[in-house]
Protein backbone atom coordinates (compact mmCIF):
# COMPACT_ATOMS: atom_id res chain seq x y z
CA UNK A 1 0.00 0.00 0.00
CA UNK A 2 0.95 3.39 -0.45
CA UNK A 3 3.20 5.50 1.53
CA UNK A 4 1.61 9.39 1.54
CA UNK A 5 5.61 10.42 2.25
CA UNK A 6 6.39 9.16 -0.83
CA UNK A 7 5.10 12.04 -3.83
CA UNK A 8 5.80 11.13 -6.92
CA UNK A 9 6.18 13.64 -9.69
CA UNK A 10 4.28 13.73 -12.92
CA UNK A 11 6.78 15.85 -15.28
CA UNK A 12 5.54 14.11 -18.48
CA UNK A 13 4.13 16.87 -21.19
CA UNK A 14 0.68 15.07 -21.69
CA UNK A 15 -2.75 14.97 -19.53
CA UNK A 16 -2.72 11.52 -21.54
CA UNK A 17 0.65 10.36 -20.10
CA UNK A 18 0.12 11.57 -16.61
CA UNK A 19 -3.06 9.54 -16.63
CA UNK A 20 -0.86 6.65 -17.73
CA UNK A 21 1.25 6.57 -15.19
CA UNK A 22 -0.81 7.32 -12.33
CA UNK A 23 -3.02 3.96 -13.43
CA UNK A 24 0.25 2.01 -13.65
CA UNK A 25 0.79 2.96 -9.89
CA UNK A 26 -2.29 2.77 -9.12
CA UNK A 27 -3.14 2.40 -5.24
CA UNK A 28 0.65 1.87 -4.67
CA UNK A 29 1.16 5.93 -4.65
CA UNK A 30 -1.30 8.42 -3.19
CA UNK A 31 0.35 11.61 -3.69
CA UNK A 32 1.65 13.58 -6.54
CA UNK A 33 3.18 16.50 -7.44
CA UNK A 34 2.51 18.42 -11.04
CA UNK A 35 5.29 21.07 -11.95
CA UNK A 36 5.36 23.72 -14.69
CA UNK A 37 6.00 21.35 -17.59
CA UNK A 38 2.18 19.74 -17.05
CA UNK A 39 0.42 22.23 -15.31
CA UNK A 40 1.51 25.08 -18.09
CA UNK A 41 -0.02 22.95 -20.61
CA UNK A 42 -2.79 21.13 -19.53
CA UNK A 43 -3.61 23.47 -17.02
CA UNK A 44 -6.08 22.99 -14.17
CA UNK A 45 -7.79 19.58 -16.15
CA UNK A 46 -5.08 17.24 -14.39
CA UNK A 47 -5.51 18.45 -11.05
CA UNK A 48 -9.37 17.62 -11.51
CA UNK A 49 -7.85 13.98 -12.76
CA UNK A 50 -6.37 13.16 -9.80
CA UNK A 51 -8.56 15.03 -6.82
CA UNK A 52 -11.28 12.53 -9.25
CA UNK A 53 -8.88 9.62 -8.40
CA UNK A 54 -8.86 10.47 -4.96
CA UNK A 55 -4.93 11.43 -4.70
CA UNK A 56 -3.32 14.26 -2.76
CA UNK A 57 -1.92 16.94 -4.50
CA UNK A 58 1.33 19.33 -4.33
CA UNK A 59 1.79 21.63 -7.06
CA UNK A 60 4.86 22.96 -7.57
CA UNK A 61 4.99 26.26 -9.58
CA UNK A 62 7.99 28.04 -7.40
CA UNK A 63 6.70 31.70 -7.38
CA UNK A 64 8.83 34.24 -6.85
CA UNK A 65 7.86 37.82 -7.68
CA UNK A 66 6.81 41.20 -5.68
CA UNK A 67 4.77 40.13 -2.62
CA UNK A 68 1.29 40.94 -3.67
CA UNK A 69 2.04 39.63 -6.94
CA UNK A 70 2.80 36.38 -5.41
CA UNK A 71 -0.09 36.42 -2.59
CA UNK A 72 -2.59 36.99 -5.18
CA UNK A 73 -1.27 34.49 -7.38
CA UNK A 74 -1.59 32.13 -4.96
CA UNK A 75 -4.94 32.95 -3.99
CA UNK A 76 -5.81 32.27 -7.56
CA UNK A 77 -4.60 28.96 -7.14
CA UNK A 78 -5.94 27.88 -4.23
CA UNK A 79 -9.07 27.36 -6.80
CA UNK A 80 -7.55 24.33 -7.41
CA UNK A 81 -7.73 22.88 -4.08
CA UNK A 82 -4.41 21.04 -3.67
CA UNK A 83 -2.42 20.24 -0.53
CA UNK A 84 0.68 22.22 -0.96
CA UNK A 85 1.66 25.66 -2.64
CA UNK A 86 5.05 27.07 -3.28
CA UNK A 87 6.95 30.09 -3.35
CA UNK A 88 11.26 30.58 -3.31
CA UNK A 89 12.89 31.66 -0.25
CA UNK A 90 15.15 33.99 -2.44
CA UNK A 91 11.83 36.39 -2.96
CA UNK A 92 12.47 37.37 0.58
CA UNK A 93 11.17 37.47 4.27
CA UNK A 94 8.35 40.12 2.83
CA UNK A 95 6.75 38.02 0.37
CA UNK A 96 6.86 34.98 2.40
CA UNK A 97 4.76 36.21 4.94
CA UNK A 98 2.20 38.31 2.90
CA UNK A 99 1.99 35.00 0.89
CA UNK A 100 1.60 33.25 3.60
CA UNK A 101 -1.19 35.92 5.82
CA UNK A 102 -3.15 36.40 2.31
CA UNK A 103 -3.63 32.78 1.45
CA UNK A 104 -4.60 31.72 5.13
CA UNK A 105 -7.16 34.39 5.29
CA UNK A 106 -8.69 34.11 1.93
CA UNK A 107 -9.02 30.24 3.03
CA UNK A 108 -10.81 31.70 6.44
CA UNK A 109 -13.27 33.55 4.17
CA UNK A 110 -14.24 30.64 2.10
CA UNK A 111 -14.59 28.35 4.87
CA UNK A 112 -11.73 25.54 3.39
CA UNK A 113 -8.39 24.16 5.03
CA UNK A 114 -5.71 26.40 3.87
CA UNK A 115 -3.22 24.69 1.73
CA UNK A 116 0.14 24.39 3.34
CA UNK A 117 2.55 26.28 2.08
CA UNK A 118 6.55 25.90 1.28
CA UNK A 119 9.20 27.55 0.29
CA UNK A 120 11.83 26.50 -2.22
CA UNK A 121 15.39 26.87 -0.78
CA UNK A 122 18.31 26.16 -3.42
CA UNK A 123 17.70 23.92 -6.54
CA UNK A 124 18.89 20.53 -5.69
CA UNK A 125 20.84 21.05 -9.21
CA UNK A 126 23.15 23.22 -8.53
CA UNK A 127 26.82 22.66 -7.40
CA UNK A 128 29.26 24.30 -4.81
CA UNK A 129 30.79 25.09 -8.33
CA UNK A 130 27.36 26.90 -9.68
CA UNK A 131 26.69 28.16 -7.25
CA UNK A 132 30.02 30.26 -6.42
CA UNK A 133 30.04 30.99 -10.23
CA UNK A 134 27.17 32.95 -9.03
CA UNK A 135 28.94 35.00 -6.85
CA UNK A 136 28.29 33.56 -3.71
CA UNK A 137 31.02 33.44 -0.98
CA UNK A 138 28.61 31.17 1.73
CA UNK A 139 28.29 27.63 1.23
CA UNK A 140 24.82 26.40 -0.55
CA UNK A 141 24.53 25.04 2.96
CA UNK A 142 24.53 28.21 5.11
CA UNK A 143 22.12 29.65 2.74
CA UNK A 144 19.80 26.91 2.57
CA UNK A 145 19.74 26.62 5.76
CA UNK A 146 19.38 30.99 6.37
CA UNK A 147 16.59 30.49 3.67
CA UNK A 148 14.52 28.04 6.21
CA UNK A 149 15.08 29.77 9.49
CA UNK A 150 13.36 32.98 7.33
CA UNK A 151 10.75 30.57 6.07
CA UNK A 152 9.87 29.37 9.13
CA UNK A 153 9.96 32.77 10.92
CA UNK A 154 7.74 34.31 8.07
CA UNK A 155 4.87 32.06 9.02
CA UNK A 156 5.71 28.98 6.07
CA UNK A 157 4.59 25.69 6.53
CA UNK A 158 7.53 24.27 5.56
CA UNK A 159 10.64 23.80 2.68
CA UNK A 160 11.42 22.20 -0.01
CA UNK A 161 15.75 21.36 0.03
CA UNK A 162 17.89 18.74 -1.27
CA UNK A 163 18.65 15.76 1.32
CA UNK A 164 21.99 17.18 2.05
CA UNK A 165 20.42 20.10 4.53
CA UNK A 166 17.89 17.85 5.78
CA UNK A 167 19.55 17.11 9.13
CA UNK A 168 20.74 20.81 9.78
CA UNK A 169 17.03 21.91 9.14
CA UNK A 170 15.43 19.43 10.89
CA UNK A 171 17.94 20.79 13.93
CA UNK A 172 17.33 24.69 13.71
CA UNK A 173 13.25 24.51 12.53
CA UNK A 174 11.59 21.69 14.62
CA UNK A 175 9.90 18.82 14.33
CA UNK A 176 6.91 20.38 13.26
CA UNK A 177 8.23 22.11 10.15
CA UNK A 178 7.73 20.02 6.79
CA UNK A 179 10.94 19.14 4.45
CA UNK A 180 10.05 18.49 0.98
CA UNK A 181 12.75 16.52 -0.58
CA UNK A 182 13.75 16.48 -4.22
CA UNK A 183 17.09 15.07 -5.52
CA UNK A 184 16.39 11.20 -4.26
CA UNK A 185 17.90 8.33 -6.51
CA UNK A 186 17.29 4.64 -5.19
CA UNK A 187 20.71 2.60 -5.04
CA UNK A 188 21.82 2.14 -8.65
CA UNK A 189 19.95 5.23 -10.29
CA UNK A 190 21.44 7.78 -12.43
CA UNK A 191 22.12 11.39 -11.58
CA UNK A 192 21.31 12.80 -14.36
CA UNK A 193 20.89 16.80 -13.85
CA UNK A 194 20.99 16.54 -10.38
CA UNK A 195 24.13 16.87 -7.66
CA UNK A 196 22.94 17.06 -4.06
CA UNK A 197 21.27 13.59 -3.57
CA UNK A 198 20.17 10.71 -1.26
CA UNK A 199 18.84 7.64 -1.03
CA UNK A 200 14.95 7.54 -0.18
CA UNK A 201 15.95 6.06 3.61
CA UNK A 202 19.00 8.12 3.94
CA UNK A 203 16.91 11.36 3.40
CA UNK A 204 14.09 10.19 6.10
CA UNK A 205 16.35 9.07 8.22
CA UNK A 206 17.95 13.23 7.90
CA UNK A 207 14.81 14.19 9.06
CA UNK A 208 12.53 14.78 5.55
CA UNK A 209 8.70 14.36 6.17
CA UNK A 210 8.77 14.22 2.32
CA UNK A 211 10.62 12.93 -0.80
CA UNK A 212 9.74 13.45 -4.76
CA UNK A 213 10.88 11.02 -7.06
CA UNK A 214 10.32 11.40 -10.72
CA UNK A 215 12.28 9.49 -13.18
CA UNK A 216 13.57 6.76 -10.87
CA UNK A 217 10.09 5.83 -11.27
CA UNK A 218 8.95 7.49 -14.31
CA UNK A 219 11.11 6.17 -16.05
CA UNK A 220 11.54 2.32 -15.03
CA UNK A 221 10.80 -0.51 -17.16
CA UNK A 222 8.05 -1.66 -14.50
CA UNK A 223 7.10 1.78 -13.17
CA UNK A 224 5.14 0.25 -10.20
CA UNK A 225 7.77 -2.18 -8.89
CA UNK A 226 10.44 0.30 -8.65
CA UNK A 227 7.25 2.73 -6.39
CA UNK A 228 7.07 -0.41 -4.31
CA UNK A 229 10.85 -0.92 -4.04
CA UNK A 230 11.29 2.56 -2.74
CA UNK A 231 8.42 2.27 -0.42
CA UNK A 232 9.63 -0.73 0.97
CA UNK A 233 12.78 1.07 1.69
CA UNK A 234 10.93 3.76 3.73
CA UNK A 235 8.65 0.90 5.89
CA UNK A 236 11.84 0.94 8.31
CA UNK A 237 12.24 4.39 8.48
CA UNK A 238 9.44 6.22 11.21
CA UNK A 239 7.56 9.54 10.33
Amino acid sequence: MSDPRLIVALDVPSLEEAKALVETLGDEVSFYKVGMELFYRVGVSVIDYLHHEGKEIFLDLKLHDIPNTVAEGLCSLMEARVSLLNVHAQGGYAMMKTAGERVRTKAAQQGVPAPRLIAVTLLTSLSEKEWQRLGHTESIAQQVIRLAKLAKEAGLDGVVASPWETADIRQVCGEEFLIITPGIRPTGSEMADQHRIATPAAALQNGATHIVVGRPIRGAKDPRAAAQAIIQEMKGILP
